[in-house]
């Protein structure tokens, strides 16, 4: 019985690494906007290509943790003491807590941009005339957590109007102030976190 417990706890313990590791490159940004270190956001994406691995091994480990949680006692007779009560770190209901968090853990690209600001409803007042569109090419965004650290990022640099990025096309989409803003800035801005711009793209005036 001792034995089939610390089996469920030493698995629901692989549960939470594997799922860790599979969202790792996705929380690693909004670790990075909280502790105000921008420089690591990009510093594990590239885990990125292993995360259906990370992701397989999670669903895995959990059904074989569950398994040898639910299966069925085998009927041993002796006059020996066998209903020893599991600590909690053995039980069921801990073992539950763990499928929570994985499952949260495993969806956590899906709702990483609730961690940042809506910067994009700032108002900012240009002249049309000086008005331009940037899309820039970046290497290294995996995920939505990375889509909102660099609309964020970008959001806070000066003479930018609005940001909207994709880590699918890995492309920035950028309205800046050109009295304002300078493309320099925005560059460094973003390669600063880690991320890599690999191509600039200028459009004229916006209609």
């Amino acid at each position: 019985m001792e034995g089939k417990h610390n089996k469920t706890g030493n698995w629901a313990g692989a549960v939470l690494v594997a799922a860790i590791a599979a969202s790792l490159c996705c929380i690693t940004p909004v670790l990075a906007f909280v502790a105000g270190v921008g420089g690591i956001a990009a510093s594990l994406s590239w885990l990125e290509p292993l995360r259906p691995l990370f992701i397989g091994i999670t669903v895995i480990v959990l059904g074989i943790a569950w398994y040898q949680q639910l299966k069925p006692k085998k009927e041993i007779d002796c006059d020996c003491e066998t209903n020893e009560t599991p600590s909690f770190w053995q039980s069921k209901i801990f073992l539950g807590i763990v499928t929570l968090l994985a499952v949260l853990l495993l969806a956590f690209p899906y709702y990483a941009n609730v961690f940042y600001p809506n910067n994009n409803r700032k108002v900012v007042f240009a002249h049309a005339k000086n008005i331009q569109r940037v899309n820039l090419n970046i290497e290294g965004m995996t995920c939505a957590g990375c889509e909102a650290h660099i609309n964020h990022l970008l959001s806070e640099v000066e003479g930018v109007i609005e940001v909207n990025s994709d880590h699918e096309t890995g492309r920035a989409e950028i309205k800046i102030d050109t009295s304002k803003a300078a493309i320099d800035k925005i560059i460094k801005a973003v390669e600063a976190t880690g991320y890599k711009v690999v191509k600039l793209k200028l459009e004229g005036a916006a209609k």
